[in-house]
C-alpha cells in the first residue's frame, strides 16, 4: 500500500526559528543542570561554561554552512551522507541523534518534576511521564501550534533569567572574577573539564534547528542567521546567570539543590521562589517539545531518503505532522524517564552529541574539499571544522579517561 505524500508546511520565520532554537538551548542547561556543573567545577563554573560554549560555537559555525548547502530535514545524517556516501553511516548518525534527543528530553522531564516538587507534593516519575504524554499531544497538533508554544515558553524562560539577572546585579561585585578563571592545580583542571563536559549539554540545541529546514521560509538565509543568533543570546544569558548564582550561594549548595535557580532567587530577593520554579518548568517543557519535533522530523527526513521504512515519512493530512514518527520518539522518551536518572541522561546526551559533532565537522571538511564553492552558500574557513573535530574528540577522550 502506498502512502499519500503530504508535504510539511513552511511557516517558520527568522524570529520564530531563533526563539525555537534559543528555547531549546536555554531549557536544557541553566534551569536543570547549572547546579551539577557547579558541583564539578566549583568557583570555576563560568570558565567551564566558556569552554563548553567555545566547543559548541565552532560546531555551530559548521552547521551554518552545512544548512545553507543542504536546507533539508534529516540534518546531520544528510550531511554525513553527502560526505561519506555511506547510507549505513548516515543511518547510524541519524539514529544516534534521535537517541540524543530522546535522552535530552527524558532528562528535562526529570528537571520539570524537580521544579514541580518545590511547589507541590508529587511523585517525580508520574510527573515526568505525564508531561511527555501531554506534550506529545501538543506536537501532533501541527508545527505552527507546537512552534508557537515553544516561542511562548522561550519568552517565559528568558524573562525568568532576566529577572534573576536584574535582581542579582547588585551582588555581582562579591564574585571573585579572577578566581573564576584561575586553574591552580590538576584537580582544578579536571573539575573544570568535567564541568565543561556537563555544561556542553547546556549549549546543544542549535543542531536541532536544521531538522525543521523544510518547515522554514527561505532556509538558506534563515537557518544560519537563527543558529548564530540563538547561540550568542544563550551565551550572554548563561554567563550572567552563572555569576549571579555564585554570588547567591556556594557551589556545593547549588549542586545539592533540585531547583538551583529557585534556590538562588530565594537568597537574593524576597520574591517567592515558586515564581522561578514555574518558569523552570516552562523551560523544561520547551526543551521537551523541541526534542519531540526534532526526533520526529529526523526520522521523517531519513524515511524520505529511503534509509528507514517509508511509514516514518507518513504525514497526517489534516495536521501536516509525521504522526507515526512522533509517537515512536515519545515512546522511547518514556522508556528513558523510567530507566535512567537525570545525570546519566545528561552525560549520555553529551557523549552522543560530541560524537555526532565530530563526524559532522569531518563531513564539512570533505564536502568543502570536494565542492569548495556554490550559489548562496555561507562559507567558513576549513580550519574551523578541522579544529571543531579535534576538540570534540578530545572532550570525549578526556571524559572517558
Amino acid at each position: 500500500m502506498r502512502h499519500k505524500q503530504v508535504q510539511l508546511q513552511r511557516s517558520l520565520s527568522v524570529p520564530m526559528l531563533l526563539l525555537y532554537g534559543l528555547g531549546n538551548i536555554l531549557g536544557a542547561g541553566i534551569y536543570v543542570l547549572v547546579g551539577k556543573v557547579a558541583g564539578a567545577a566549583d568557583m570555576q563554573t563560568p570558565l567551564a561554561f566558556l569552554i563548553a560554549m567555545g566547543i559548541a560555537g565552532l560546531t555551530a559555525l559548521s552547521y551554518m554552512e552545512l544548512s545553507s548547502r543542504f536546507p533539508q530535514s534529516a540534518g546531520s545524517a544528510l550531511y554525513t551522507y553527502h560526505a561519506f556516501r555511506s547510507r549505513l553511516l548516515s543511518l547510524g548518525v541519524g539514529l544516534a541523534f534521535v537517541l540524543a534527543g530522546i535522552t535530552s528530553a527524558s532528562a528535562l522531564s526529570h528537571g520539570f518534576a524537580g521544579y514541580l516538587g518545590t511547589i507541590m507534593t508529587v511523585d517525580p516519575l508520574i510527573a515526568s511521564i505525564a508531561i511527555i504524554v501531554i506534550l506529545t499531544g501538543v506536537t501532533l497538533l501541527g508545527i505552527g501550534q507546537s512552534a508557537m508554544m515553544a516561542v511562548i515558553f522561550t519568552l517565559i524562560e528568558a524573562a525568568g533569567l532576566l529577572l534573576i539577572i536584574v535582581l542579582g546585579l547588585p551582588y555581582l561585585p562579591s564574585v571573585p572574577l579572577e578566581q573564576t578563571v584561575t586553574i591552580d592545580s590538576l584537580a582544578t583542571l579536571g573539575g573544570v573539564l568535567t564541568g565543561a563536559f556537563l555544561a556542553f549539554y547546556a549549549f546543544i540545541g542549535f543542531e536541532d534547528m536544521v531538522n525543521v529546514a523544510e518547515e522554514t521560509r527561505n532556509p538558506r538565509r534563515t537557518m544560519p542567521l537563527a543558529i548564530l543568533g540563538a547561540l550568542i543570546s544563550a551565551t550572554v544569558l548563561y554567563m550572567l546567570i552563572v555569576l549571579v548564582c555564585l554570588a547567591a550561594a556556594t557551589p556545593d549548595e547549588l549542586a545539592q539543590s533540585n531547583a538551583p535557580l529557585a534556590f538562588a532567587l530565594e537568597r537574593i530577593s524576597s520574591i517567592n521562589p515558586a515564581v522561578i520554579s514555574v518558569i523552570g518548568m516552562a523551560a523544561a517543557l520547551n526543551g521537551i517539545i523541541v526534542q519531540l519535533i526534532m526526533g520526529s522530523r529526523l526520522l521523517y527526513g531519513m524515511a524520505k531518503q529511503g534509509w528507514i521504512p517509508s511509514v516514518f515519512a507518513t504525514v497526517e493530512p489534516r495536521r501536516h505532522t509525521p504522526r507515526f514518527s512522533t509517537l515512536i520518539v515519545a515512546g522511547f522518551m518514556l522508556a528513558g524517564v523510567i530507566i535512567l536518572p537525570l545525570l546519566s541522561l545528561a552525560k549520555t546526551t553529551s557523549f552522543l552529541a560530541l560524537g555526532i559533532f565530530c563526524l559532522v565537522n569531518l563531513s564539512l571538511v570533505i564536502i568543502k574539499r570536494r565542492t569548495p564553492t556554490g550559489k548562496n552558500i555561507i562559507r567558513i574557513p576549513i580550519a574551523i571544522p578541522v579544529l571543531a573535530s579535534i576538540v570534540s574528540l578530545g572532550m570525549i577522550i578526556q571524559e572517558i579517561l
